[in-house]
């Protein structure tokens, strides 16, 4: 016999809770399962990672973030806070529970369900590899809630040696790289931050970005200045106009790249790497788009949606958070322009109106 209940949200990341309370609040059950922890997307992170959002950007459910420096939060603490607000509003969150199969019924959906060892992304996904699970018991749900998020996989650049144990797509606690030599492929936020906090933790790195120059508008002001007079000092060594080609033990040739016609050129050089970090971005996993039938549209396959409560084209069917990105080259949703999302979504599962439908156009939402 099957369990029932009225909602399931799948990801029991920050809008996933947050949605789960906002249901609760109005008197609708609802349940949130994850692949993996809490928060399980914040554990990538090297520790002491700090986000670039303000607390109250962050913070969920009228809950304020608390830090002992009144400085922005961590990875770390941020998932603590997301515990905390689970625990207070008593939410019902079964974790390390991944959904396997969705078929529709005549009142809702049969969602299988399966133990997971870890969650959805991440290095440890990437070394799961296709794998197909099988359903160790079913829910019946009325409505379904997907906050799955938009950073599953890391996006491969198909170079020879990319698989090598030595090469990464994720930065590792920053010790591991003490007197080591790191290539960083790369030259968003993330690789920025990278090297700079690599080169103080005492490695030598080179950078090997395929532009000029660092865009204004791809990293963040504060990082910015700090990188390029790093680089100016000689700190880290810089290898614009560069793409990597081949990755082998101890070293990897770059070639040229001319950004005008968006090919390599002839021009070969090898910097010498005892851990190479390509920090190229993240791809979203859409399975669950595709097995529930939600359509998908243009470059970034975004789950088409009705902006005013956040339904797709699947009656019951719902997404919320950096989900209605789709599979995005460039950020555009962030936690703290998704809380709308939940309110919208409660609001429409209880048939009510949510308080900024007034403000919403309908169709694909590029900004909330």
């Amino acid at each position: 016999m099957s369990e029932a209940v009225r909602t399931l949200i799948v990801g029991a990341g920050p809008i996933g809770i947050e949605t789960a309370v906002r249901l609760q609040q109005r008197g609708v059950d609802a349940l949130v399962v994850d692949a993996g922890e809490i928060g399980a997307t914040f554990g990538w992170w090297a520790p002491s990672t700090r986000f670039f959002s303000s607390p109250e950007r962050l913070a969920i459910c009228g809950v304020p973030i608390v830090t002992a420096d009144q400085g922005k939060c961590t990875g770390e603490q941020y998932r603590d806070y997301l515990r905390s607000v689970v625990q207070q509003f008593g939410v019902d969150v079964r974790t390390f529970t991944r959904v396997v199969a969705i078929d529709r019924t005549a009142d809702g959906f049969a969602v299988g369900l399966a133990t997971s060892a870890h969650g959805v992304g991440g290095p440890a996904e990437d070394a799961r590899g296709a794998q197909a699970d099988r359903a160790e018991r079913t829910i019946d749900v009325a409505n379904v809630v997907l906050a799955i998020g938009n950073m599953h996989r890391a996006r491969t650049i198909g170079v020879a040696g990319e698989h090598l144990p030595h090469v990464s797509h994720y930065l590792e606690d920053p010790h591991r790289y003490f007197g080591r030599r790191v290539l960083i492929v790369g030259a968003k936020n993330s690789a920025v931050e990278a090297a700079i906090r690599l080169f103080r933790a005492g490695a030598h790195v080179t950078m090997s970005y395929r532009g000029e120059a660092f865009d204004s508008k791809r990293v963040k002001y504060w990082l910015k200045p700090e990188i390029e007079w790093l680089i100016k000092q000689g700190h880290i060594e810089w290898q614009p106009h560069t793409v990597p080609v081949e990755i082998t033990t101890g070293s990897v040739t770059l070639a040229g790249y001319d950004t005008h016609s968006g090919k390599m050129t002839d021009a070969r050089s090898t910097v010498e790497a005892d851990d190479v970090l390509l920090l190229t971005g993240y791809a979203q996993d859409q399975s669950l788009f595709e097995t529930l039938g939600i359509t998908c549209e243009g470059s970034a396959a975004r789950p088409v949606h009705d902006a005013a409560t956040m339904e797709t084209n699947v009656p019951g069917v719902f997404v919320a958070g950096t989900a209605c990105a789709g599979d995005m080259t460039r950020a555009t949703h962030f936690i703290e322009n998704c809380h709308v999302h939940a309110e919208r979504i409660a609001a429409a599962i209880a048939g009510e109106r949510a308080h900024d439908a007034d403000t919403v156009t309908y169709g694909v939402m590029e900004e909330s």
